[in-house]
């Protein structure tokens, strides 16, 4: 999965690159302008949206130059913003608005080719490393303070299990009473959150922003076709494990030998889930806040 930012002021930003949607990358949205440099991670692909303001967008290019980021830019363009873009604009790609899904992640894949080579030529060339330095030096006690924790806190178990349902969450695999299932990468990350709390309710809302990401823009119908792969992948039985709350949402109930689990296993799940939770937080927590920072 590849951090992508897109930089638009479309009201709906899901317009602007529809493919986008259907692919399972992690996807912000910045407001294009020079404020939202700071808050684009050292590792991003940015898709610039250019399709109504080109000189704004050329301007943008020049404050990301400036501000020495190496990142690849990708405009979005329609076909006749295509005669104004010449080398000055120091872009890395040119798409179509109404590019398709494999297009899309083509030029996703190309700019993850040539930034790797970029960094094995000339690893020393990106502000993480001046930044990494600068907190290095800066740091002082406050690094072996948070060293001293860090060795403090216990190992988590990589496998969390939670009735007949056994999670990997190092190895992103999934056993469902020893039979291993291949699951996508947000298929794991959407299962792995019902896991850790089972018999709770949630919306599609709810599970978009703490799955996907409080800044993704595609729609909640991503949620539906995800749980319906899940069941799919599940098998028959155990597909009931996920089930449709009227009018909310989906809920987990743990299985176990094959059945629902009843009121007081599904405590012990509840309390065993909690237990996790507080050692290894939600995984989708740490990205939301890095990019509210």
């Amino acid at each position: 999965m590849t951090d992508i930012t897109l930089m638009t002021a479309a009201k709906d930003p899901a317009t602007v690159l529809p493919a986008l949607a259907v692919l399972s990358h992690r996807v912000r949205v910045l407001a294009p302008v020079p404020a939202s440099v700071q808050k684009m991670p050292e590792y991003t692909i940015l898709f610039l949206d250019a399709r109504t303001d080109l000189a704004r967008s050329k301007a943008m290019c020049r404050v990301i130059h400036s501000a020495r980021l190496s990142i690849p830019i990708i405009l979005i363009l329609t076909e006749g913003g295509f005669t104004a873009i010449n080398s000055e604009w120091g872009v890395s790609e040119l798409i179509l608005a109404s590019a398709s899904p494999a297009e899309v992640e083509a030029r996703i894949r190309l700019m993850n080719e040539r930034s790797l080579r970029g960094l094995l030529a000339s690893p020393g060339q990106h502000r993480q490393g001046v930044q990494q330095a600068a907190s290095a030096q800066q740091g002082g006690a406050g690094s072996v303070q948070a060293a001293s924790a860090r060795q403090a806190t216990p190992a988590p178990d990589p496998v969390f299990t939670s009735g007949d349902l056994e999670i990997d969450e190092q190895g992103y695999s999934v056993r469902v009473r020893g039979r291993g299932i291949r699951l996508a990468y947000k298929e794991f990350e959407l299962l792995n959150f019902f896991a850790r709390h089972p018999g709770r309710a949630f919306t599609r809302n709810q599970l978009l922003q703490s799955v996907w990401g409080y800044d993704y823009y595609g729609g909640t119908r991503t949620v539906d076709v995800h749980v319906r792969r899940l069941r799919v992948k599940l098998g028959a039985q155990e597909s009931g494990m996920i089930s449709t709350v009227r009018n909310v949402g989906y809920r987990y109930d743990p299985f176990i030998d094959g059945r629902r689990a009843d009121g007081e296993e599904l405590e012990k799940a509840r309390a065993q889930a909690a237990r996790q939770r507080s050692i290894t937080p939600d995984a989708q927590e740490a990205p939301r806040r890095r990019s509210a920072a």
